[in-house]
């Protein structure tokens, strides 16, 4: 008898709601999020559960604006995880931080004195980020490929790509790879890869090495 040809592995779906329908809290957010203003990748997700489809005004805090979020693909957000953005903001520089001009009455006529405020632009996460139950991201601040985020830890400055932080402010703990091997991952960017070549080498992705999924790259059909 011919050989039948097996079927090919079938990729999951980076455009259902609830990827696990039975944990309804769980939600992915591309196609949760409808801000302008709010950038996320296939694939990422949080997880809560208390609405987690509340998470634009409950995770997302003071996003007033012009000032982007952007998270990237395949991305895990833990329980909690916070977003402050540059709308949080107070005048640091006159011996009152108290925003006068919000409570209305004359007072709005100084409205100048809150609207001229410097920001630090847009928060940008790369992809494959993990966030741990209730951390805090502050405003401008830009977490590198592959990084993880520890529980609680409050981030107000940079993380490096495929580095470890944790604390109040958040430190450098480690990074999961040398130097020369995060310029390797970055090289193979596998979250950029088709979503069918992804799926054939999940395992890879997951707990091979450096080199595994440098050979798994070398595998994509180029047009």
């Amino acid at each position: 008898m011919p050989l039948v040809p097996a079927e090919p592995p079938v990729p999951a779906d980076p455009t259902v709601l609830h990827p696990l329908p039975e944990h309804p809290r769980v939600v992915l957010l591309k196609p949760l999020v409808k801000s302008p203003l709010i950038e996320v990748g296939d694939f990422s997700y949080y997880d809560d559960p208390h609405d987690p489809t509340a998470f634009e005004t409950r995770n997302v805090l003071y996003h007033y604006g012009p000032e982007r979020l952007v998270i990237g693909k395949y991305c895990a957000l833990g329980t909690g995880t916070r977003f402050i953005m540059n709308g949080a903001n107070h005048r640091m520089d006159g011996p009152s931080t108290f925003p006068f001009p919000t409570m209305g009455g004359s007072w709005a006529e100084h409205f100048d004195l809150i609207t001229d405020l410097p920001g630090r632009g847009d928060t940008v996460v790369g992809n494959d980020v993990w966030f741990g139950h209730g951390a805090t991201v502050m405003p401008g601040v830009r977490i590198g490929h592959g990084a993880i985020i520890g529980a609680g830890a409050v981030v107000t400055g940079d993380v490096p790509d495929y580095g470890i932080v944790g604390g109040n402010p958040a430190r450098l703990i480690r990074t999961r790879y040398d130097a020369a091997d995060v310029a390797r991952l970055l090289a193979v960017a596998w979250w950029d890869w088709p979503l069918q070549h992804i799926t054939e080498h999940v395992r890879t992705i997951m707990s091979g090495t450096v080199d595994d999924l440098e050979e798994a790259a070398a595998q994509i059909e180029r047009p």
